[in-house]
């Protein structure tokens, strides 16, 4: 085998082994302190925190990993000029390959809109407590356009700090959102940049609606999330019934077919794998199985039967990490998500 087909073949088996948040974090640390600041200044708060995660949790590092991740970098910014023509393909494709179709969609908007922080994107900064604080007593709806706006994991965990009343509330009016006006929107923006000092503009009118519902259902705890469907099944059963359809959890993993399987499988690291394996379903554990290769697979059951004991919190913000991955696959049109309503059928 020549020096180049061996180069390609472990090119290749890195690719596989390297979920592409791990490459950023790569790519991030082998920069210095201020060029990587640089760069997360400009990402989101999510983005920043699952690259910080990456980053604290790398260890080992080998030297054919940082030479694979940076030449891919290089290869990226080194196939185009972006200089005087098409510097907005330039920077779709340098970022994108840089960071992942997920990371790199909403800095690639900041930068080429030119939008800055908005009031109601700096309460993604926020602690989920500290949001439920500021829109605790305002107006039912309001509280609504604010949950509807967060990402849905985000939106789970203010939605925990509010009363079962107002919960319930908020979760109908959630569902019965599907756009508002751009000047009310702007208006509550700019409440909320009096308030923190942020940007300018906000030009979404289409939020809320069933299917935002149930991205939020998904990212709440269980117990949470089995008394509210109740109370909603309560006072709607249709609407229960189509936000239940909606919803995509651990164990609907069974329905994705194989070839979505193996992709998911390339973007999630081995640890969070095992941790959210120790609470599924057996039928879960076998359709990972069957879609490893053999010694993988082995590795992988020796990881679980050495695993001790694992708290439920952990176990489930495991499946989340593993669900949020598959959603964001999804809707980039990588894999097909089955969900409860595929699975009733």
């Amino acid at each position: 085998m020549s020096e180049e087909n061996r180069q390609d073949g472990d090119n290749k088996q890195l690719r596989r082994k390297i979920p592409r948040v791990e490459q950023a974090a790569i790519l991030l640390m082998s920069l210095g302190e201020s060029d990587a600041a640089e760069i997360l200044r400009h990402m989101g708060p999510k983005e920043v925190q699952r690259v910080g995660v990456a980053m604290a949790q790398m260890k080992d590092v080998s030297k054919d990993e940082v030479s694979y991740v940076l030449n891919e970098f290089v290869d990226a910014v080194g196939g185009q000029t972006g200089l005087g023509v098409g510097n907005d393909e330039y920077i779709r494709a340098m970022l994108t390959q840089a960071l992942g179709d997920d990371k790199a969609n909403s800095l690639i908007d900041r930068i080429l809109i030119g939008g800055n922080t908005t009031g109601l994107d700096t309460l993604k900064w926020m602690e989920p407590r500290a949001v439920g604080d500021i829109i605790r007593y305002e107006h039912p709806q309001i509280q609504a356009i604010v949950i509807s706006y967060l990402d849905p994991d985000q939106a789970a965990e203010i939605l925990g700090t509010l009363d079962d009343k107002v919960r319930l509330d908020v979760m109908m009016r959630v569902a019965a959102l599907e756009s508002i006006q751009p000047q009310a929107l702007q208006e509550l923006n700019d409440i909320l940049e009096k308030q923190f000092s942020g940007g300018s503009g906000a030009q979404t009118s289409r939020i809320g609606g069933v299917k935002r519902a149930a991205d939020i259902m998904n990212f709440m705890d269980r117990s949470i999330e089995g008394g509210l469907m109740d109370s909603i099944k309560d006072m709607d059963p249709d609407l229960a019934s189509t936000i239940e359809d909606l919803m995509f959890v651990f164990d609907n993993l069974v329905e994705v077919d194989d070839r979505g399987i193996q992709a998911l499988l390339r973007e999630v690291s081995s640890e969070v794998l095992v941790v959210a394996l120790k609470g599924s379903d057996d039928a879960v554990k076998d359709k990972i199985f069957r879609n490893m290769s053999k010694r993988a697979a082995e590795l992988l059951q020796d990881d679980l039967e050495a695993k001790g004991p694992v708290r439920v919190s952990e176990v489930e913000s495991a499946q989340k990490d593993i669900i949020t991955i598959a959603r964001r696959m999804a809707e980039a049109g990588e894999i097909t998500l089955g969900g409860a309503g595929e699975e009733m059928m």
